[in-house]
């Protein structure tokens, strides 16, 4: 199946087994959702929720963050991977959104990737799924990891995986496509466990086709 083919199939099939696929990041507002996303970085989605709601009942706009202070915020997300670090990234961001741009969070790659805490992947969680916004795909490891094994990419680099998704999707698929390959990773074809016999996408599968073309060990044997 030439890859075009395959990346029409994939998302088509994708998109019917989870309807639903969307952000987990809990967030009500464009700001909540950039504070989140950069929480988000090497820690789970979960824990992040865990942790937001009390910090965004703290700080519910851009001006209260820009002022708080360092010990204050660190001790509200303290749980969070890096957190310190975080403290700092989560008050200069705000303090920048304030002086920068009036408190509002922008709308393009290349003001929000100003901010302290954001690169592209961020900027991208934020336009598509705060402002409907396609510019590019998110590539987190559940992405990279679904695209390699269904045959999408030979990329390892998240970015040079992203380039290459771009070419195989249509621009107005590219937030969903992330939110398909993340539900897919997150609930069937987990890294240490994949359920490839529950997968509707195993009969097109790179990974699988050359798992069920190997060859059998025999009993006994443990070359």
């Amino acid at each position: 199946m030439k890859k075009n083919d395959l990346a029409l199939e994939v998302f088509t099939r994708l998109k019917k087994k989870y309807p639903d696929a969307h952000c987990e990041l809990n967030h009500s507002n464009p700001f909540e959702l950039l504070i989140a996303t950069i929480l988000s970085a090497q820690c789970t989605d979960v824990r992040v929720n865990m942790v937001t709601p009390a910090l965004f009942k703290k700080y519910p706009t851009t001006q209260k963050l820009a002022k708080a202070k360092l010990e204050d915020v660190e001790e509200a997300i303290k749980s969070i991977n890096f957190f310190r670090n975080k403290s700092k990234s989560l008050i200069a961001c705000a303090q920048k959104l304030v002086s920068d741009h009036a408190g509002e969070v922008p709308k393009t790659v290349e003001e929000l990737s100003e901010l302290a805490g954001v690169g592209r992947k961020t900027a991208n969680v934020v336009l598509g799924n705060a402002f409907n916004i396609n510019t590019g795909i998110v590539v987190d490891t559940h992405v990279k990891r679904t695209a390699h094994l269904l045959g999408l990419t030979k990329q390892t680099d998240p970015a040079k995986v992203e380039i290459e998704l771009m070419k195989l999707f249509p621009n107005e698929t590219w937030t969903d496509l992330s939110h398909l390959l993340i539900f897919l990773g997150r609930r069937n074809c987990i890294a240490r466990r994949p359920q490839c016999d529950l997968c509707n996408l195993n009969d097109i599968c790179e990974f699988r086709q050359k798992l069920s073309k190997a060859p059998k060990k025999a009993k006994g044997d443990t070359k």
